[in-house]
Order: C-alpha cells, then sequence, then structure tokens
C-alpha cells in the first residue's frame, strides 16, 4: 500500500482512535518559530529537548538551542548555552554519551551550496564536542546501539540516480558498525539500500531507530509524496512507522501514525508546507501509551497520543 493510500486510509479511521494533538509552547524565543524538534530527554533529573528555532519569514538560517521543561508541553530557552548552526536535531544515548546530530546547510557567496549530517557527543549535555560529518546531499541519517555493542547506522541516500533505481526520490539505508568512532561520511554512503518501503515518486527518512524485544529495530519517520491540489504542489509529509529487520533486510508492519490532521490548525511556514507533519519521534508514557512528537507546517511542534506503533514491546 502506497504512503498516499495509507494516509487516505488512516484518516478516515482517525476521528475514532485517535485523540486530538496539541501544539508546545516555547518560551525565552520571541520572535522566532521553533519546530522539527527532538524528542525530549532525560538528563541529570530534568527533562530537555532540542529545538529548530528560525524566523516565519526566513528560510535556512535555524540554529539549534537547548530547552527545559518548564510545565506540560511548556518549554523555555535555557540560558547560556551553545547555539548550534543546524536543522532538525535528534539526540540519542550510545555507550554511556549523548549524541546530537542535525542538518547543516552550506552556503558558497551567499547562495546554497550543500548539506551534510553533522554530529556533537560528549557527557555533559552543556559541553558536546563536534565529532564527524555525514555525506554531502545526505539528510536524516540515524542510529540506535544493538544488543551486542555496534551501532546500527540508517542512512538516507537521494537524487536521480536512486530515482532511476527505485522509483523513489530518496530511500533507507542501512549498515553496521563495531562502535561509533568508525562513523563518518564514507561508511554512510556505503549502506545497503531497504527495499520496500517506499513506492514510485514517495521519499521519506528515519527519525528514531528502537530495539524491539524480539531482536528486530522499531523505525519511526516519516514519509512524502507530492500532490497538486489545483493551485499548489503540496509537499506532503506524514508520521509513519514500521519495523526492520537487520538479519533479514526485510521491513514489515508499515502503517501511518499521524499527518497534518492530527495536529492543530496553523500556518505553515510557505504555502505548499500546509500538509507538512515531520516526524521527530515517540517517548512512552506513565500509562504505558507513548507522545508522537512532529513538526508541523514548519512552524511549529506537535504532540500526539499514539498506542504502542510496532506488534512487539519496545526494550526499555
Amino acid at each position: 500500500m502506497s504512503i498516499r493510500e495509507l494516509r487516505e486510509k488512516f484518516e478516515q479511521e482517525r476521528a475514532e482512535k485517535q485523540e486530538q494533538g496539541i501544539l508546545l509552547t516555547f518560551e525565552g524565543v520571541e520572535g522566532y518559530d521553533v519546530y522539527n524538534t527532538s524528542v525530549p530527554f532525560m538528563y541529570e533529573g530534568k527533562e530537555y529537548i532540542f529545538g529548530r528555532v528560525e524566523r516565519r519569514n526566513e528560510w535556512a538560517t535555524s540554529t539549534v538551542c537547548l530547552f527545559s521543561k518548564k510545565a506540560e508541553d511548556v518549554w523555555e530557552r535555557v540560558k547560556d548555552t551553545m547555539m548550534y548552526q543546524l536543522e532538525d536535531p535528534f539526540v540519542v544515548r550510545i555507550n554511556g554519551e549523548l549524541v546530537l546530530g542535525g542538518t547543516r546547510v552550506d552556503f558558497s557567496r551567499g547562495k546554497l551550496s550543500g548539506f551534510c549530517g553533522v554530529f556533537y557527543k560528549g557527557t555533559n549535555l552543556f559541553n558536546l564536542y563536534y565529532f564527524t560529518t555525514g555525506p554531502q546531499q545526505m539528510k536524516d541519517i540515524r542510529y540506535v546501539q544493538l544488543p551486542d555493542g555496534k551501532l546500527g547506522v540508517f542512512s538516507r541516500p537521494r537524487g536521480e540516480e536512486i530515482r532511476k533505481k527505485y522509483g523513489s526520490e530518496a530511500v533507507i539505508g542501512f549498515t553496521v558498525l563495531n562502535s561509533i568512532n568508525e562513523l563518518d561520511a564514507d561508511v554512510v554512503e556505503r549502506a545497503t539500500a531497504i527495499e520496500g518501503v517506499f513506492g514510485r515518486d514517495e521519499w521519506g527518512g528515519c527519525y528514531q531507530c528502537l530495539l524491539l524485544e524480539n531482536g528486530k529495530i522499531g523505525v519511526i519517520g516519516h514519509g512524502c509524496y507530492n500532490e497538486f491540489d489545483g493551485t499548489i504542489n503540496q509537499l506532503v509529509y506524514t508520521n509513519i512507522a514500521f519495523v526492520f529487520d537487520p538479519e533479514t533486510f526485510q521491513v514489515s508492519d508499515l502503517k501511518m501514525i499521524g499527518t497534518r490532521k492530527s495536529y492543530p490548525t496553523g500556518e505553515g511556514k510557505k504555502p505548499n508546507l500546509a500538509d507538512c507533519a515531520f516526524t521527530s519521534g515517540i517517548v512512552k508514557r506513565d500509562d504505558g501509551r507513548y507522545d508522537l512528537y512532529s513538526g508541523v507546517g514548519d512552524t511549529a511542534e506537535g504532540r500526539v497520543i499514539i498506542e504502542n506503533p510496532f506488534p512487539a514491546k519496545i526494550k526499555e
């Protein structure tokens, strides 16, 4: 079933099965939007989140800032902390270290010249250091520590060669490293493509990888396609989940877990982003369900409650 078909089926059933989401509030950055955040995470007894910060009428000028939880769905800027020249941050823990990643947009003589993934790590949240950079023209590199201590790395190759070979604008790749110290652009570039996730003219990426109790990997990501609404070619971004078996390279249980309609209405950064739900990831709640976080319209960050999207339990 295509991403478009999954979306249509999901939205037909959503009113009966999914609670209406909310939008997060961010303080200390007045005049700026905060969106496409990391998922919330704990550090020394406090809850934090990294967010992409940018003025509404600007593009590719983002910084990533750290926020601490002030109240339910209210976050405030942590003063005197690093501002990273990145977009779309994520945070994972690998071997006891915090790893922060995001997309760096490069310019040459004032014009966009490319982009790549950039990664920082360390044991002190307030003093993370630059670690490595991914391949040029590749976003959405994510990783997960495997049960044997090795590192599973998901890539996202894209371009005309990918389109010719797979029919999709971008696909997801996977490789295994002995440790995070082996992570660089070359090994990510050589990751093997995972087939069967996206159909013709669809694309997407992996945003959060979670070990499941059955030994497989649960992936939270986004699935996308273009849709012409009569006047504008809309970029449709949706929240998806699927299961990946690193032994067989098989994908199963691909499903839609959220769309733009899952969150409150609001203005998009551009007219063609009105139907954009840019996945951040999920966090387990005290009641056993999960909070799904997602950027919406490149202007805000939303949260909606969902059930475990995978057939197996997520390993804690």
